[in-house]
C-alpha cells in the first residue's frame, strides 16, 4: 500500500467528491462529478469509480494502491454486508444494491460503507467545527436534510439508519416530502422539494429569476449556487422557500435537540456551506422559541466545507476495517 494512503467518496444527490488522503488527512487529490440524474444504482457506482480514479490520479497513486476506500453513502447503508438500501434522491436507488462489491473490483481495494451525513459529522467532529464538544448533532442541508449524531464522543448510528433528521415531522398533514410522506422537514427544507413547490408556482403565474439562473449556468437543476444568487437579488419566491425552510429547520432541529440535549449543532450541506454562517445562525433563532431548554446549543456552519463528507468518508476507512465485508 502507498504510505496509509486512503480514498474517500461523498455520494451526494447532486455530486460526487472524492479525495486521497495521507496519514494525517492532508488532501492529496479531489475529484467533483455531477451525480447521474437517470439509471440506477450501477450507473451511479460507475460514476463514483471515475471519480475515485481522477482524484487517485491527481495524487499520483493507482487505486489498488490506496489501503481503503470509505464511501458516505444516502440511505440506510450495512457495512457488513456491503449494501445500500432505498436512496431516495438517488435515481432508481429503491432496494438495495451491493454498492461495495460494484466498487471494490474495478478500484482493486477494500471498500467500507458509511451514511453520508453521519461520516461527515463525525468530520467536523474531529477535525472540524466541533472538535471542543464530545456530543454534536449534524444537519446538512442541501438535496435532503440529512443528519448524524455523535454522542459521549462516539458515533450513534443506532440501528443503521440513525439521524435522519430530515423526516422529523414539523406540520402533522403537510406537504407531500420526496420520501413518500407528509410533513417531513425535508419537504420544506430539502432542495429538490424547494425547487419542485417552485415550480409549481411558476407554472401558476408567480415570476422568480431561479430558473433564468439555471438556464444561464447550463444547469438543469437548482443548485445551491443559484438559490444564493436569487437571494442576493432579493427574488421574491426564492426568499419565501428559504424562510419557510429556515423555519422548518428551526422546528425539526430544534425538536431533535429537545431529545439529544447536545452541546453542538453544526450546519452543513450544499446550501448550509453556501448560505454560510448568517444562515446558520438564523437557523439558530428559529430554533429558540422550540427548545424546551433555556441553554441554547452552540450552532456553527461546518467548517471543511465541501470536502467534509469525502474527507469524513476516508477516516471511515481509517477507523472501520473490522465492519469491511469479505
Amino acid at each position: 500500500m502507498a504510505g496509509g494512503l486512503r480514498g474517500g467518496i461523498d455520494l451526494g444527490g447532486t455530486k460526487i467528491q472524492a479525495v486521497v488522503v495521507d496519514a494525517g488527512n492532508r488532501v492529496l487529490g479531489e475529484a467533483r462529478h455531477p451525480t447521474p440524474t437517470a439509471g440506477g444504482p450501477r450507473d451511479v457506482a460507475g460514476e463514483l469509480v471515475r471519480a475515485m480514479e481522477e482524484a487517485a490520479s491527481a495524487a499520483g497513486v493507482p487505486t489498488a494502491e490506496l489501503e481503503a476506500v470509505g464511501v458516505g453513502a444516502p440511505g440506510a447503508t450495512d457495512a457488513r454486508a456491503g449494501t445500500v438500501t432505498s436512496a431516495g434522491n438517488l435515481p432508481g436507488w429503491s432496494g438495495t444494491f451491493p454498492l461495495a462489491q460494484a466498487l471494490a473490483e474495478p478500484l482493486g481495494t477494500r471498500i467500507v460503507l458509511g451514511n453520508d451525513v453521519q461520516v461527515a459529522t463525525d468530520a467536523e467532529a474531529e477535525l472540524g467545527a466541533a472538535r471542543e464538544f464530545s456530543s454534536l448533532l449534524g444537519v446538512f442541508w442541501g438535496t435532503g436534510v440529512g443528519g448524524g449524531v455523535v454522542l459521549d464522543g462516539r458515533p450513534w448510528v443506532g440501528r443503521g439508519a440513525a439521524g435522519e433528521i430530515g423526516h422529523v415531522v414539523v406540520k402533522v398533514g403537510g406537504a407531500r416530502c420526496p420520501c413518500g410522506r407528509r410533513g417531513c422537514m425535508e419537504a420544506y427544507a430539502g432542495r429538490r422539494a424547494m425547487e419542485d413547490r417552485a415550480r409549481r408556482r411558476v407554472e401558476k403565474g408567480e415570476r422568480t429569476v431561479l430558473f433564468d439562473l439555471m438556464e444561464h449556468k447550463g444547469r438543469t437543476r437548482l443548485t445551491s449556487g443559484i438559490w444564493a444568487r436569487a437571494l442576493e437579488r432579493d427574488d421574491k419566491l426564492a426568499t419565501e422557500l428559504i424562510d419557510e425552510a429556515l423555519a422548518a429547520l428551526g422546528a425539526g432541529v430544534a425538536s431533535a435537540c429537545n431529545v439529544l440535549d447536545v452541546e453542538c449543532v453544526v450546519i452543513g450541506g450544499g446550501l448550509g456551506v453556501r448560505l454560510g454562517e448568517p444562515y446558520a445562525q438564523r437557523i439558530a433563532e428559529a430554533m429558540r422559541p422550540h427548545l424546551f431548554f433555556e441553554e441554547m446549543p452552540v450552532v456553527r456552519t461546518a467548517q471543511l466545507g465541501d470536502l467534509g463528507g469525502a474527507v469524513g468518508a476516508a477516516l471511515l476507512a481509517r477507523d472501520a476495517r473490522e465492519l469491511a465485508p469479505a
